[in-house]
């Protein structure tokens, strides 16, 4: 019967029988196939959202970060924190992002106050600054870090010379410190050191990064992964390093032993991919819900 059709058509209803015989396939078959594989003991609470139970309710996905603070965002103190987050609000799957920030990146855009609603933005150093300081203060360590003023910004100068950039200093600007802020340091080759001003763009000195005083700095004791975010803005895990340095925070806010603490926090520690690819990291939503069914 077909062979009396026109070519044309024969052509159209091999196509659509192809369609037909693909959606099934490819549209129903493999689907079905693939949701019947997930739900094989083992694949099955992976396959779901890797979501984890707590006295009946869930509380979150083991593999997506979630932060642990109070309404004004602020952390909880019983809790241990993850690593900041570049998605969006915060650790939002849907707006999954880096920061996209590089090691050059040390200049912030202060915020003008002609513009409503403008906040500026922080280079790299600034965020790490800050963020050392922050955790440092909630540890109770001290989060200092070279290259950083004493409130937590980076300690960068704009050098301004006579001549583009050689000769004589004519002036000397802190570029992340806003008027009327203090200056980290008085004075630069003689020269006394301004606060900067908005909407002014000091990249037309030599931009000079300043390691801060004394020539040498101890060991900072705050982890790289509690200053910056990971490439997703996603990451549940934190290292075993700052795991072990919140740890003390955590066992005085419940009222437990530090030794149980870091017991919880090896319980939680999963090892290198493959045995050597990776370190060691401590999933932060299991290790929390594991000390709430320890002391709610």
């Amino acid at each position: 019967m077909m062979e009396r059709l026109p070519g044309w058509l024969r052509q159209h209803v091999a196509a659509l029988r192809a369609l037909l015989v693909l959606t099934v396939l490819f549209g129903i078959g493999y689907p079905l196939v693939i949701t019947l594989v997930a739900q094989i003991p083992g694949l099955r609470s992976r396959a779901d959202g890797s979501m984890i139970q707590l006295d009946g309710r869930t509380v979150g996905s083991a593999v997506i970060g979630q932060a642990f603070t109070d309404a004004n965002g602020k952390p909880i103190a019983r809790y241990f924190q993850p690593r900041p987050s570049a998605a969006g609000d915060g650790y939002d799957p849907t707006a999954t992002s880096a920061s996209n920030l590089g090691p050059e990146q040390i200049v912030d855009t202060l915020p003008d106050p002609k513009v409503k609603g403008d906040t500026g933005t922080l280079g790299l150093l600034t965020e790490v600054c800050s963020r050392s300081l922050a955790v440092g203060q909630l540890e109770g360590v001290d989060g200092r870090r070279p290259y950083c003023t004493a409130d937590g910004v980076g300690a960068v100068l704009s050098v301004i010379h006579a001549r583009g950039l050689s000769g004589p200093v004519r002036s000397v600007v802190s570029v992340n410190q806003e008027c009327p802020r203090k200056p980290f340091v008085a004075s630069y080759a003689g020269v006394p050191v301004r606060c900067a001003k908005p909407g002014v763009d000091y990249r037309v000195g030599r931009i000079v990064p300043v390691r801060g005083p004394g020539r040498t700095w101890p060991a900072n004791p705050v982890p790289p992964d509690a200053v910056t975010a990971s490439g997703s803005g996603l990451d549940p895990d934190i290292s075993v390093a700052y795991a072990d340095l919140q740890a003390p925070r955590v066992a005085r806010a419940r009222g437990l032993a530090l030794a149980s603490v870091l017991a919880l926090v090896r319980e939680n520690t999963s090892g290198r991919s493959l045995g050597f690819m990776g370190e060691p990291a401590v999933n932060v939503l299991q290790l929390n819900a594991a000390l709430d069914q320890r002391r709610p």
